[in-house]
């Protein structure tokens, strides 16, 4: 079990990096992190964004997103979905790169059924609303003693204030709030506004993945970044833009920066030396976790992202045993808050009985994929049950950290932020690509797995 030591009233600065060491990054690293940001694809058409209620039409029925601000569910609520998962879609819940959880195949007619049972669950609890709640946050805020604020209670303010006003259910469905506690976990995952804890009385407003330069105490967080909000929505109207995203658009973080500091509202304070945010991890929290209070975290992956019903019911009879809920996080996995240390061996074992990975030195730590055929008419391979194959043939991948992601098509939907093995279908095999170059073709599965492999040593 890794041990961290409570937190308790140390000074500023004692639990964490310092802030330089959480700011800094190379003007290289920021570029990248912008130009990732930026989609070519065409804004002209509506938001499709998918939600709980406006369902995308795949190739395998409707996709459902219900969005879970700060990845927060309780048992009966994550039960609830598994349920749902067998009663309306495939039988699996997905896990995205935010936090979300959607439900793939559903039969036409199922939508309001479902959407009447998120309701019910709490998962729901605005219409107008339901696609703009992104919101991540740091998943082991205020338990492991690690960060310098506890985000928890921004979440549940921010949710309630953005679903407040009426004018903020126009932004995008791909607008992304952070709400990162000060490790830098979420920081970096390309949000359009967040905000970076420095200490318990001030944090960063960062705009389009970067340093705005601006700080504000915690009280005035979330008025601040509902302001950012707001802003962008002027901004993006001023240019007789489309920009479903702040980085889209021309000269975005000045002028929204701009605008904050000449509106009504907030006065947030200039930095001396406005700083850029690192790149983010290469994977989430996996295995045993001390808490400050003494109790247990298990962090699990769901390989691929993906949990059957009965891999649900487990993860919620484990935080029934905890009382603190569940976290998914934007690595496609799963916290369990709370356990009772006594327990937490046990629950461990459980999860890897029942195929979820709760091993940090696992090969599935770090893979992920798109959903590929069948599901996806612009796929040109069966991805997920390829990645099975390479992985049950792969040597020399165990103790590699670098993160990969194999995905259908040139689109590459799903990709994890920050740097990747791409695995891209072509037809007649695979691209391996690395830092965008292809570093190798193969045509079987085999010749695959040895390309993977090399490619994620030389990461």
């Amino acid at each position: 079990m890794s041990h961290v030591s409570p937190a308790d009233d140390l000074p500023t600065g004692s639990r964490i990096e310092s802030t330089e060491d959480l700011l800094a990054g190379s003007r290289a690293d920021a570029d990248h992190l912008r130009t990732a940001s930026r989609v070519s694809g065409d804004r002209s058409r509506p938001d499709a964004c998918p939600g709980a209620l406006q369902v995308h039409q795949a190739a395998d029925g409707g996709l459902a997103r219900v969005r879970v601000p700060g990845g927060a569910l309780t048992a009966e609520q994550l039960r609830a979905l598994g349920n749902g998962a067998v009663t309306f879609s495939d039988g699996h819940l997905e896990l995205t790169s935010r936090g979300n959880v959607q439900l793939r195949g559903l039969c036409a007619g199922d939508e309001a059924r479902l959407a009447q049972l998120l309701h019910m669950i709490g998962l729901l609890p605005s219409a107008s609303h339901e696609r703009v709640r992104n919101i991540l946050a740091s998943p082991l805020s205020g338990r492991d003693g690690l960060g310098a604020l506890d985000v928890r209670p921004l979440v549940t303010d921010l949710d309630r204030a953005l679903c407040a006003r009426m004018e903020l259910a126009e932004l995008p469905g791909r607008f992304l709030f952070t709400l990162d506690d000060g490790r830098g976990d979420v920081a970096g995952l390309e949000g359009d506004v967040g905000v970076l804890a420095l200490s318990r009385t001030e944090v960063a407003l960062l705009l389009a993945g970067e340093d705005s330069g601006l700080r504000v105490s915690p009280v005035e967080a979330v008025r601040t970044v509902l302001a950012a909000a707001r802003a962008f929505l002027a901004e993006r109207a001023a240019q007789g833009s489309t920009a479903w995203r702040l980085a889209e658009l021309n000269d975005g973080v000045a002028r929204v920066t701009g605008r904050l500091r000449s509106g009504v509202g907030p006065s947030p304070r200039d930095a001396l030396v406005p700083q850029h945010v690192l790149l983010p991890r290469e994977h989430g929290p996996v295995g045993l976790i001390e808490q400050r209070d003494g109790s247990v975290a298990l962090a699990v992956a769901a390989p691929l992202g993906r949990l059957s019903a009965r891999q649900a019911e487990i993860l919620a009879r484990a935080a029934d045993d905890g009382g603190g809920g569940l976290r998914i996080t934007p690595w496609r996995g799963v916290v369990v808050c709370d356990l009772p240390p006594a327990r937490a061996e046990h629950w461990s074992s459980t999860m890897d009985e029942h195929g979820l990975v709760a091993d940090p030195a696992s090969p599935w730590v770090g893979v992920s994929a798109c959903t590929g055929r069948p599901g996806c008419a612009k796929a040109l391979a069966d991805v997920r049950t390829d990645a099975i194959r390479t992985l049950r043939v792969a040597t020399g991948v165990r103790d590699v950290a670098s993160p990969v992601h194999w995905a259908g098509c040139a689109r590459r939907c799903g990709r994890p932020r920050g740097r990747v093995v791409e695995v891209v279908a072509a037809g007649d095999g695979y691209q391996v690509v690395r830092d965008g170059i292809v570093v190798a073709r193969a045509s079987d599965i085999k010749e695959t797995a040895a390309a993977v492999a090399a490619a994620r040593r030389d990461q």
